[in-house]
This record gives C-alpha cells, structure tokens and sequence, in this order.
C-alpha cells in the first residue's frame, strides 16, 4: 500500500504526538521544563526513522522528488547550501522527516502540554 505525500506528513505528525506522548508519561516535569528544540532533537536527530535504502524508496515511492526539494530547499534556507546525500535514498528519507517534523513539533508540543494539564485538573477533581 502506497501512502499520498499528505499521509506520510500526517504519518510523521502522528509520530511527533506519540514520541512526546511517550517523554511525557516518563517524567512530566522534565517535558513541562524542556525546550522544544532539545525535544526535537531527541525524536528526530537521535535515531533513523526509516533504516535501509530498499525500505527507504519503497517509503518515499512517487513523492521522492518532492521530499529531495523540500530537503533542499530547508538545508539551503538555513545552512547555505545542500548537505544531504540526495542519491542515497536512506538520507533523504531521514532528513525529510527531520525537516517535517520541526513543522509540527510546536504544534505537537502544545497539544501533549494541554493533554496534561487536563489529566492533572481532572485527577485532582
């Protein structure tokens, strides 16, 4: 089954909300306390998301060239220049979902923030 570029946003949106979900139930003072670059980091710079150049490009199918100019575009916008292997799709796929999910993370962010003041009034109620 093939995903449309739109579910795979939403597949890494998703994947945002259940890592921070999952760092939250840890320890909540520490997600209440830490900065959401350093949150970002630990979900999306400290491991692959997608490990293999098969299961890589059969991830990526048809929307490969797009995720190459998002990769692109970002590294360029914000580094000057293109630093990702752009031929090694296991790169690309991994940077792509790194870009994605700095678009979603203060989103992310907010929505885990206000599940667990909700848990916390309706606990002390």
């Amino acid at each position: 089954m093939s995903f449309t570029y739109q579910e795979k946003k939403q597949e890494i949106k998703d994947f945002c909300l259940d890592r921070l979900r999952e760092i939250a139930e840890y320890d909540n003072q520490e997600y209440r306390d830490a900065e959401v670059g350093d949150l970002h980091n630990e979900i999306f710079n400290t491991d692959y998301y997608i490990v293999g150049r098969y299961q890589a490009k059969q991830w990526m199918g048809a929307d490969a060239f797009d995720m190459i100019g998002d990769v692109q575009e970002y590294e360029k916008d914000n580094f000057g220049e293109c630093h990702t292997d752009l031929s090694e799709p296991e790169s690309v796929v991994n940077m792509w979902v790194y870009v994605e999910g700095w678009e979603h993370i203060h989103e992310c962010y907010e929505t885990v923030r206000d599940e667990l003041t909700n848990q916390c009034e309706l606990e002390l109620s």
